[in-house]
């Protein structure tokens, strides 16, 4: 997994309150168990028109957002199933952040499995940014993890997140990187386990 420590990119305010996994990734893609090939797929009732063109009035598609790396959205964001498809949807989009004022608990967890940070602001900072992206031809948001900070027109913004999750961000680890980080216990363990417990 990719390390994340800074990142300046394009951010695009994503206005909707409660956003669903199925919103994110529709459950007829979800026939995959790769996690890549999926974002073209990202929002894709929202991003198409019922005959298969691109939605110009979704902000994805409109040409100031396009690259977009930061996404800025509502409370709520990822709540309904737990599929895991979601955050490797935005990733493999190219979302590496996600900005709101708060999460659904499995959506979040998963954002951390997959290198993505899901930043979590005050009511007040994310309309103030919204409002910024919303009304401002520079879209540019930068984002520290070391610090918790958010930067945008010369306002610095701080964000939550806890100690575990930054320094899991900041290595690069998901849940089976951090094991490895013990691979000597283990293979010490099961070397005696071997020899206490043969018949096992």
């Amino acid at each position: 997994m990719q390390k994340f420590i800074h990142l300046t990119a394009k951010a695009a305010p994503l206005d909707i309150l409660n956003i669903d996994t199925d919103m994110i990734i529709p459950k007829q893609f979800l026939k995959t168990i790769k996690r890549t090939g999926l974002g073209i797929h990202l929002f894709h009732e929202m991003r198409t028109l019922s005959d298969g063109t691109l939605n110009s009035d979704f902000i994805l598609n409109q040409p100031a957002y396009h690259n977009t790396e930061i996404l800025v959205t509502e409370a709520n964001f990822g709540c309904g199933s737990s599929r895991e498809h979601a955050p490797w949807a935005l990733f493999d989009y190219g979302i590496k952040c996600i900005i709101a004022s708060s999460f659904a608990d499995i959506f979040y967890n998963n954002c951390f499995e997959n290198g993505i940070l899901p930043a979590i602001i005050s009511e007040s900072d994310q309309k103030d940014l919204m409002h910024y992206l919303k009304n401002s031809e520079n879209k540019l948001v930068n984002v520290d993890l070391p610090s918790k900070k958010i930067t945008f027109n010369n306002i610095t913004i701080d964000f939550s997140i806890d100690d575990f999750r930054q320094q899991r961000l900041l290595e690069g680890l998901d849940s089976i990187g951090l094991s490895l980080k013990h691979l000597d216990d283990i293979t010490l363990y099961e070397k005696k386990r071997t020899q206490t417990m043969a018949w096992l």
